[in-house]
């Protein structure tokens, strides 16, 4: 009997509404954040993981079921959501917070557990690697360890193979590496993993009419009670201006000058 290729049922995708990646940061008034009063979009990481859940049904038919994306955070992130729709996601999934509040990395990695848990369906999570406003990269690691699933992070390809397991090819500092895990699985996208998709207007369009269910934190037993305090947030020291040198002697003299040599 030839091996089955694993039924990829059910995908759950988390996207973040993060301040737009061309957007200049500027600190905030109070010293302790950056301003949040500016353009945001997508997490440009989890549009990538969106993408991916979306090739991975195109190149395998039938293997996948559905495709949810889930948001934390504000009233506004129902756009977030949206744009997921447009680009191919089937229904969303909102956890609703107060504009202000404070999302940790392991309170996403609580909140999503806690729709695994509940909807007891998806099978395969893929997620941004990190998210460009806190750079923390740290929430798929933790929620594989809760849940106690395989995790391919980093991932520049992935491939879905005989024998029902999921290969993922990713960057490490030696060159590429490829794990390969059974079902349930998450894994973490890369830059190089795939171009997104821009929403056709029609789907944009359709978008519109699928389904966002909304849920409060406390409808999912969740506290996102912050455990860690930002004491202060300030700019990097402004560069100086550079300085030119006669000749290589001169160099050496302030390159040593400089302690770099």
């Amino acid at each position: 009997m030839q091996p089955s290729i694993p039924r990829l049922a059910h995908i759950l995708v988390p996207v973040k509404r993060s301040i737009d990646y061309a957007v200049k940061i500027r600190i905030a008034s109070n010293g302790k954040g950056v301003d949040t009063s500016v353009k945001h979009s997508m997490n440009p990481f989890d549009e990538i993981a969106v993408e991916e859940a979306v090739r991975l049904r195109e190149k395998n038919g039938k293997l996948v079921e559905s495709i949810t994306a889930l948001s934390i955070g504000p009233a506004k992130s129902v756009e977030t959501i949206r744009t997921a729709l447009a680009m191919g996601a089937d229904a969303g999934i909102h956890i609703v917070t107060p504009e202000d509040a404070v999302v940790e990395p392991i309170s996403v990695a609580h909140a999503i557990k806690a729709i695994v848990e509940k909807d007891k369906k998806y099978d395969l999570i893929i997620m941004g690697k990190q998210a460009i406003d806190d750079d923390s990269g740290s929430t798929g690691g933790m929620l594989a360890g809760m849940l106690n699933w395989g995790q391919g992070s980093f991932a520049s390809k992935v491939e879905v193979e005989e024998g029902g397991k999921i290969a993922v090819t990713r960057e490490i500092d030696g060159g590429l590496e490829k794990v390969e895990s059974q079902l349930p699985f998450i894994i973490t996208t890369d830059l190089r993993l795939n171009e997104p998709r821009y929403a056709s207007l029609p789907n944009i369009m359709k978008a519109k009419k699928k389904k966002v269910e909304s849920y409060k934190p406390e409808d999912l037993g969740l506290d996102f009670t912050p455990r860690l305090e930002t004491i202060s947030v300030t700019e990097p020291p402004k560069r100086t201006g550079g300085g030119k040198v006669e000749n290589v002697d001169e160099l050496v003299a302030k390159l040593k000058e400089a302690g770099v040599i």
